[in-house]
């Protein structure tokens, strides 16, 4: 008994010769990894300035503002109003390739991770402050959102992309959509 020849499919080779069979390209990687690093920074960029403005319109607004005694706290708002704009770049930009099958979840750790990050910052602006006293709005600014931006932005980085935002490739998994309806 004969049977008709059956096309045979055979899996893809992405990149050239020397590339591995599966994967992407290094070439590709390290693009979109400064794709996902320049997003971050622009991101980032953004809310430093939401940072930095909120914090000096509440301490320094007018030569005294209304929190110039309470640094802390006006940089907790100040942060607070910063993450919020930053989650949302986030989220929708940076990390978009990422998608999330437990929002409760990704909502919760990037809440944690904030609240380290504060503290982070927090940490720089209370040493310049109460440490090495302190108390002009430049060392303020370069302590506390200076330093302490860096020092948080770095760490958010690795905590998102590590803990947060750890969703499927939103890319690949409706390739892997298409690919499944392609063999029924």
């Amino acid at each position: 008994m004969s049977y008709p020849e059956q096309p045979v499919s055979l899996p893809e080779r992405t990149g050239s010769a020397q590339s591995p069979p599966t994967g992407e390209r290094p070439a590709a990687k390290l693009i979109a990894a400064l794709r996902r690093g320049g997003a971050f920074l622009v991101v980032g960029a953004i809310g430093f300035l939401v940072d930095a403005g909120t914090y000096n319109l509440l301490v320094f607004w007018g030569g005294e503002g209304v929190l110039y005694h309470s640094p802390l706290i006006a940089k907790i708002i100040a942060i607070a109003v910063a993450t919020v704009v930053t989650y949302f770049g986030n989220k929708w930009w940076t990390f978009a390739h990422k998608k999330t099958d437990n929002p409760g979840r990704e909502y919760l750790l990037y809440a944690v991770f904030n609240v380290v990050a504060i503290g982070l910052q927090l940490g720089c602006l209370g040493f310049s402050r109460y440490v090495l006293d302190l108390s002009t709005p430049l060392s303020d600014n370069i302590s506390g959102t200076l330093i302490g931006q860096i020092v948080a932005v770095v760490f958010r980085y690795w905590a998102y992309d590590k803990f947060v935002f750890v969703g499927g490739d939103a890319a690949k998994d409706h390739s892997s959509a298409n690919d499944e309806q392609q063999k029924r």
